[in-house]
């Protein structure tokens, strides 16, 4: 009973016939507020401490308490979102983000919001996991990587524009409207879902093995996630990573582990994971410096600060649905490749980055990184997706969405310390570059290992996804 999985075979089928480009919508709109949920918070943590008379500290567990599950949990959520129905676990995800949401916007005090927004983090966790696998099952083969740029691209969209949306809301309706902002979405996807998903056959609880390692992954992760976020203001926390080793050690040799492990190794998809980390480091790292850097050192208001970043997203946005395009025409690795290198090149523009920079010349460079990112997105996670058993496609989802989690979380850490040791912001730029400047051999290498193995889950799709059940 553990393995009956008519869900997935549905959708599969429904792939093979007709793309459901709606479906697709859903999943890049469901990406989106789950990444806009990771920083949209922030710019409200002092609100929030002066609204439930609570410490800054406090305060920040607001953001910290929907960050941890949504990385602890994603492995585990992998695993067990191989053997579910995914109109359920769509359903269910959606309707827990939006209750949860409705919940911390009317949290009488700190413990309730924290609550909340674990909560929130656990089914945030599901929803990142699920969306690449909602868009891959959703669309024919030869769109699938025209399918995979929709979330891959509005998902990091939705981790830039947060900021900035959240400063709009708490100006005009208060801290409790960025809670509140995320429901409609969550709605509006309940209903499509509801409507044009097949049902399925639905969801099951996961067994005792299956919570033993949950809590293995999520008590490693956690620790390295507690770690990053906080060896930035007290190097000390560093050491927290120790604590990290033997939990998720014990998982990787048990068998748990073993079946993730594996399935990364036979398709050659760990230099693609390398890749991924290390383009959503110099990502994070590149937003924070330059948002820095141009406050602090060149005195633009924030308001002058956000226009100049913007052209990052907006050179994102532009080129995903290209990114998408050539690679179904012409190949996913080629296309993930010139991407990032793309990218990479942008952020090598910006290291010499001074005060005598006009904003022009910023925003120039960091159009050409978003341009890059654009195109980089939809094939990568068509590259990897693609390459995945049918059987493992929820696992290897959840895979490269711990490496793009930990990449966020990495790199404003590790640009803080450099632009500390070094005392400016070229090295946190220097940094960041050289991070997106690594992604690209490992990519290329990525493609040479994996590039023959897409084409057997594709073939294995058009009978049915579920088949090996």
């Amino acid at each position: 009973m553990t393995h009956r999985s008519p869900g997935p075979e549905q959708p599969g089928r429904t792939a093979v016939q007709e793309d459901r480009w709606l479906l697709v919508a859903v999943a890049g709109v469901l990406s989106f507020i789950a990444m806009l949920d990771m920083n949209i918070v922030n710019v409200a943590l002092a609100d929030i401490a002066d609204g439930l008379h609570v410490s800054a500290a406090t305060a920040q567990w607001a953001v910290l308490g929907y960050q941890l599950p949504v990385v602890a949990l994603l492995l585990p959520v992998g695993r067990w979102l191989d053997g579910v129905g995914p109109r359920a676990a769509v359903l269910m995800s959606a309707a827990g983000f939006g209750l949860c949401s409705a919940l911390a916007a009317v949290a009488p005090w700190a413990a309730w919001l924290i609550a909340a927004r674990m909560a929130q983090g656990a089914f945030g966790a599901v929803l990142f996991v699920l969306m690449p696998v909602l868009a891959i099952r959703s669309v024919r083969p030869e769109s699938r990587a025209r399918a995979m740029s929709v979330p891959a691209t509005l998902g990091p969209l939705g981790a830039v524009t947060g900021p900035a949306v959240g400063g709009l809301l708490l100006d005009q309706l208060g801290w409790r409207a960025v809670f509140l902002v995320k429901i409609p979405f969550c709605v509006l996807a309940l209903a499509v879902a509801w409507k044009a998903m097949p049902r399925d056959g639905g969801l099951r609880a996961p067994d005792r093995r299956s919570m033993s390692d949950a809590l293995l992954v999520a008590t490693g992760v956690a620790a390295l996630l507690l770690a990053l976020t906080l060896a930035a203001d007290a190097p000390a926390w560093s050491l927290l990573a120790l604590a990290a080793v033997p939990p998720l050690w014990w998982w990787l040799r048990g068998p748990g582990g073993r079946p993730v492990t594996g399935v990364l190794r036979t398709t050659g998809l760990l230099p693609a994971h390398g890749a991924v980390l290390a383009l959503a480091a110099g990502f994070a790292a590149l937003h924070y410096v330059v948002a820095l850097h141009l406050q602090r050192d060149d005195g633009l208001s924030a308001t002058a600060t956000g226009l100049t970043v913007l052209a990052f997203p907006l050179g994102m946005g532009l080129a995903g649905p290209f990114g998408g395009r050539f690679a179904d025409r012409w190949g996913a690795w080629p296309v993930a490749v010139t991407g990032a290198a793309l990218t990479a090149a942008g952020l090598l523009l910006l290291v010499p980055l001074g005060t005598g920079w006009s904003t022009p010349e910023v925003a120039w460079r960091l159009a050409l990184g978003g341009i890059g990112m654009g195109l980089y997105g939809g094939p990568t996670q068509s590259l990897v997706m693609g390459a995945a058993p049918p059987d493992r496609t929820a696992t290897v989802g959840s895979t490269v969405q711990l490496a793009r989690s930990l990449g966020f979380t990495l790199g404003p850490a590790l640009a803080t310390t450099a632009w500390a040791l070094a005392g400016g912001a070229r090295a946190g730029l220097a940094l960041a570059a050289t991070a997106a400047c690594l992604a690209v051999p490992l990519l290329a290498l990525s493609g040479g290992r994996s590039a023959p193995v897409p084409d057997r889950p594709e073939r294995t799709t058009d009978a049915t996804p579920a088949a090996h059940h």
